[in-house]
């Protein structure tokens, strides 16, 4: 029985050994398959953009950014103010941008993001449930 014991003990961590040097090799295959896009440091965000009152706001599922007025700031908006029918009204973006933390006297956002690429604008999805309104109707 002993013997038993010590055969199924020694199967097992073979077996988990061979389990570690395949996820080292998919990790190195990984890394050397990234693209151009993916090794540039900037960051891809799927979100809702406002800009009213000169400020300009991207919320995306778990986060809210402040974004820098510069750059690509003016094409953004004005691909956004097609779909929009009130000026509070939020455009579904996908950007991409560098993210920061610095102070700014500016952006009251603790994270603020500076477009670099604009990939996707469209309308608000209607079916969203949540409708924010800014101001008196």
């Amino acid at each position: 029985m002993k013997k038993i014991v010590f055969l199924l003990i020694l199967a097992i961590s073979f077996a988990s050994c061979k389990n570690d040097a395949k996820s080292e090799s998919i990790e190195t295959e990984t890394s050397e398959e990234k693209t151009e896009k993916q090794s540039d440091g900037l960051t891809l965000l799927k979100g809702e953009f406002v800009y009213y009152n000169d400020a300009a706001v991207i919320q995306t599922h778990s986060e809210i950014y402040g974004v820098i007025l510069a750059n690509k700031f003016e094409e953004l908006k004005n691909q956004a103010e097609k779909f929009k029918t009130k000026p509070t009204d939020m455009v579904q973006v996908e950007i991409r941008g560098k993210i920061t933390n610095e102070k700014r006297d500016d952006i009251l956002w603790e994270n603020k993001i500076e477009i670099v690429e604009i990939l996707n604008v469209s309308k608000p999805n209607p079916e969203g449930g949540e409708l924010i309104t800014i101001g008196k109707d």
